[in-house]
């Protein structure tokens, strides 16, 4: 049973607002803040009234002051400035790939405060965390019946020390629920399960609100349930009972309008919204929707928009709960008495939305609008996630980037080669593999398998295609990963799943496979023939990242595409194709069949929507969740408050975050004749810094667990090895596609600048570490885009890396940075690392002054003996507390140690 700490108490200053939701039952109470009196409550996007109502809730005078709520209030006025405020959000939600580190430091924190002379119980939860296992299942076998059963048992056989460790913690930690394996992905487990919309606990009534520790936890925000992703350092911290220390956002308010076209997915609307807010520029902000456009918008179709916010550099992008949005609650099989306090609760407060009401809009920072009609059938590749492009222009844009210079739009393949074939034998015939064929599709993610539209349009696009003749090639790695069990639930009872199977798209497992890069081997004879000719290979997916060496080593050129798109593509074999100008294929009579000739119209997808996704399946499915896995409920784990750490484990070590710990603090430290690492463009993702797949068999982390007694075949992924610090470090800027100035090409080296030799990234660090040679990043736009992965900073902070110098960051690594003490230098307007002449060879020394203050310039100076100054990206009075403090963990254990 979850325990959680209420502030509404006698210190609240806010108290006489609280009243009870029915006067009936005098013991329900909430917090009316439409009793605030105040005008400014009615005109504040309603993403920010549920800042708002934590604040007055939480109210307590000393973590949440009434400032802050004045602060929060006055939110139009604070625009221009750097406001701070507090948040606690209702709940934390995490996956395992995350939630294993997570479970593994406050197990080494444990540890810490016993050290330290504390109780090391107080190392628990106080705010409710779900932990849904999602992230370790792998695409080994597909086009079988059998590959779910399959690759579920390599599942379990590969990870069962980590499930052992989970179960561990889920008995010995309070208020941690863990979902099964097997049961789905985290985002769609929470939009159909887990997700309150309104709390009805300790007797108050409150918005559900969370964070998370993967990016897309924005889906919810879809159902109109206020979260966002955070790093796994910070999740922790709120776990543990502290606010999020967030700087007040600006809030772009997006209006939709129109009506989109009959062969239009969400999905098209989503790359549009991407590319459309990327261009707006909305980092770090909120965003708002609203407009008559929304109300034509399932919570699917919302919830794929809201999945895709870390695509587009939001914090998050919330749609306000209206009646949609109960329809869909009573839909997913919620209680109807939770229906009735969750419309009463909100509509109380002003939080329920009426979208063809335009009086009920809110005052934004900006406004920018989208006519729906205006979206057109898209993809988005081949490297990153906002380069949309119309699927009618795919072939051309393809060949562009053929031989255009290496970049995100660019292979730099020479001319002479763009129409390179390689035969090759599969099967015992033979094939052809030229540029841009296709060798993935995978309709997976939690992005699409949560939307029935897309899914069932899949489902009658391969019905269509079955009874025109059409298959997919075999070599073709073709896979169906759905996000709960509700999708084969409903793909199978509308008939369409048979069509689904034999086009190759069987159900390989619940969970986030391909879309991570658990893509799993392609064939040999496949992975051979491109090599051989040096091909840009495809994979196309309905997910939503497609980052270099993410989905597969082997395929360069990555899409993502909407699940009927998925199969398209698969059935043509390349992604060399004009679908409005050449056929789709052509059949055993010699037909030519075009796209347009199986595609499904929205009409005939809603249609069977309305008839089979119905309530009694979510019932059926989620009321045994949590105990349909077998081998889950046998796993025997220890009970002991302290965990037994086994030196011989190659999953979970204790980590060395917390070794030489002391209560006192030290005074911040400049940084003296730092080393450049590594010397980096522009859009660094979280996948280059610590890739979450693929275990190259030459690597320093291969080398280290070759030398633990494991062969090739059990190294598993870095995802999986979260757990154990050696791995990980061994993993940081891991990724094969990593580009390093140092080197002018793509390789997970660097130069050692002492001895100018070429090594790899772990070792080089080594040996400067070794020399007690502190090391600094050099690094463009958008660091650490992607993933809100802790591990990022984690491993840089264990390669002895000081800070990072950037043009600018992602929001949530950042963040992790800050959590790991690696201190986050930004270039200030107008400088770059060219501009300043800087080649990363020189030596570099950051003064840091006693006296720190948020944002503050500080200078640097080279053993040329230019100076310069950059910007220090501690934002916040309390991101400086966790610096002097070494960073967020350390703060937690000094404070958990003395109370």
């Amino acid at each position: 049973m979850y325990i959680v700490r209420m502030s509404a108490t006698m210190n609240n200053p806010f108290n006489h607002i609280v009243e009870p939701l029915d006067p009936k039952e005098p013991k329900q109470q909430f917090f009316n803040l439409s009793k605030l009196g105040d005008p400014r409550y009615d005109r504040l996007p309603f993403s920010i009234r549920v800042l708002l109502e934590s604040a007055v809730r939480n109210c307590d005078e000393f973590l949440v002051k009434r400032s802050d709520v004045e602060s929060i209030l006055n939110w139009k006025q604070t625009q221009t400035q750097t406001v701070e405020v507090p948040f606690r959000p209702a709940r934390v939600i995490l996956q395992d790939f995350t939630g294993v580190p997570a479970v593994v430091d406050f197990a080494a924190m444990r540890d810490a405060v016993m050290k330290l002379g504390g109780d090391p119980e107080k190392i628990n939860p106080v705010c409710p965390a779900d932990l849904v296992i999602d992230h370790s299942i792998q695409v080994d076998y597909n086009r079988k019946s059998d590959s779910l059963q399959k690759n579920q048992d390599l599942e379990f056989d590969r990870n069962k020390e980590r499930f052992q460790f989970l179960k561990w913690g889920s008995k010995v930690f309070r208020n941690m629920r863990i979902i099964p394996p097997g049961s789905g992905i985290v985002h769609q487990v929470n939009l159909e399960y887990l997700a309150r919309v309104v709390f009805n606990h300790d007797g108050y009534f409150y918005p559900d609100s969370l964070v998370g520790t993967d990016s897309h936890t924005t889906m919810i925000d879809g159902l109109g349930v206020l979260g966002w992703g955070v790093g796994g350092i910070e999740a922790e911290a709120v776990m543990l009972g502290q606010p999020i220390s967030m700087v007040l956002p600006e809030v772009v308010g997006y209006r939709l309008h129109g009506t989109p076209d009959k062969f239009i997915t969400s999905t098209d609307i989503v790359l549009t919204v991407t590319k459309h807010l990327r261009q707006v520029g909305v980092v770090g902000k909120f965003v708002e929707f609203f407009g008559p456009g929304v109300a034509q918008l399932s919570i699917a179709d919302r919830a794929t928009i809201a999945n895709m916010c870390p695509e587009y550099g939001a914090t998050a992008a919330f749609f306000p709960v209206d009646n949609v949005s109960i329809q869909y609650l009573e839909q997913t099989g919620r209680e109807a008495d939770k229906l009735t306090y969750i419309t009463k609760y909100l509509k109380a407060v002003a939080m329920f939305r009426d979208y063809n009401d335009p009086s009920q809009d809110p005052d934004f920072t900006q406004v920018v609008e989208l006519d729906l009609s205006t979206v057109v059938p898209c993809c988005s590749g081949p490297k990153r996630p906002q380069d949309r492009i119309p699927v009618s222009d795919m072939k051309t844009d393809f060949e562009t980037c053929l031989g255009a210079k290496q970049g995100f739009k660019g292979f730099n393949v020479p001319p002479e080669h763009h129409h390179t074939v390689v035969p090759f034998q599969f099967n015992e015939k033979e094939y052809m593999l030229s540029h841009g064929s296709v060798v993935i599709a995978a309709i997976t993610s939690c992005t699409n398998t949560s939307n029935p539209s897309v899914m069932l349009g899949a489902g009658l696009l391969a019905k269509k295609a079955i009874k025109c003749g059409l298959s997919v090639k075999p070599y073709i790695k073709t896979s169906l990963s759905p996000g709960s069990g509700v999708v084969t639930y409903y793909l199978k009872e509308s008939g369409v799943m048979d069509y689904l199977s034999q086009l190759g798209f069987e159900v390989v497992g619940y969970g986030c496979m391909t879309c991570i890069g658990n893509s799993g081997p392609l064939p040999e004879p496949v992975v051979e023939a491109i090599t051989k000719g040096d091909l840009v290979a495809a994979g196309v997916l309905s997910g939503n990242r497609n980052f270099e060496g993410r989905v597969h080593p082997n395929t360069r050129a990555n899409y993502l595409a909407s699940p009927p798109l998925v199969i398209a593509y698969a059935i043509a074999g390349t992604v060399r194709i004009d679908f409005e100008k050449e056929p789709i294929a052509i059949n055993a009579e010699g037909k030519e069949i075009f796209l347009r000739d199986i595609w499904p119209t929205r009409e005939e997808i809603q249609a069977v929507e309305r008839t089979f996704v119905i309530p009694s399946m979510f019932k059926e499915v989620y009321e045994k969740i949590e105990k349909v896995n077998e081998r889950w409920n046998s796993l025997v784990a220890p009970s002991d408050k302290l965990y037994t750490w086994d030196p011989k484990s190659t999953y979970i070590k204790s980590p060395p975050f917390f070794d030489g710990l002391i209560m006192e603090l030290q005074p911040p430290k400049s940084i003296h004749d730092a080393h450049v690492l590594l010397n980096l463009g522009d859009s660094v993702t979280t996948d280059h810094i610590s890739p979450a797949g693929n275990i190259a068999r030459n690597s320093p982390a291969a080398r280290y667990l070759t030398n633990r007694g494991l062969t090739p075949r059990d190294y598993n992924s870095y995802g999986s090895r979260r757990g154990n610090d050696a791995v990980m470090a061994r993993g940081t800027f891991a990724n094969i596609r990593l580009f390093n100035k140092f080197l002018n090409k793509q390789a997970p080296q660097t130069i050692h600048l002492p001895s100018g030799e070429t090594l790899d990234v772990f070792d080089a660090a080594e040996r400067y570490q070794q020399s007690g040679v502190p090391l600094l990043v050099l690094a463009g736009k958008e660091y650490g885009s992607g993933s809100s992965r802790d591990w990022a900073a984690k491993g840089p902070f264990l390669l002895g890396i000081r800070a990072v110098l950037a043009e600018s960051y992602e929001r949530i690594h950042r963040s992790n940075l800050v959590g790991m003490g690696v201190i986050p230098l930004e270039y200030l307007p107008g400088d770059t690392a060219d501009s300043l002449g800087l080649t990363g060879k020189e030596r570099y020394t950051v003064i840091i002054p006693e006296q720190l203050t948020p944002r503050m310039n500080v200078d640097v100076k080279l053993d040329t003996g230019k100076t310069f100054q950059v910007r220090m990206r501690f934002d916040t009075d309390v991101e400086l507390a966790y610096f002097h403090n070494g960073g967020i963990l350390n703060y937690m254990i000094r404070k958990m140690s003395t109370n």
